[in-house]
């Protein structure tokens, strides 16, 4: 007696860096305007899919990220800041306190 065939493997995940590749072209596509609705509506559907597999993805890694970087007492959360030179800030300093209060930010520009 034959064995049913097993089910194919499922596709593997595209990596963060594809997915992006193809969300931006569906954006792309997308902002366009030449696709007809129910093109529209699939390519639509696909980036919604696309955006929430990329977000999974970097949630995952920001995880991955903060057990790596643990502090002495669990997770110390140390944002990034462009320019600084890897030294994480000491608690209570003048420029901790001012990204803390968002003073010296950009948020207000």
């Amino acid at each position: 007696m034959a064995r049913p065939a097993a089910p194919p493997a499922p596709a593997p995940e595209p990596s963060f860096e594809s997915a992006l590749a193809r969300l931006e072209a569906i954006v792309a596509e997308l902002e366009s305007g030449d696709l007809a609705l129910e093109r529209a509506l699939a390519a639509f559907e696909e980036g919604v899919a696309l955006s929430r597999r990329c977000t999974s993805q970097l949630e995952e890694a920001e995880r991955r990220i903060e057990r790596l970087v643990g502090g002495a007492h669990g997770t110390e959360r140390v944002p990034f800041e462009p320019g600084d030179e890897g030294e994480p800030r000491e608690p209570g300093s003048a420029e901790d306190e001012r990204s803390e209060s968002g003073l010296g930010s950009e948020a207000g520009d």
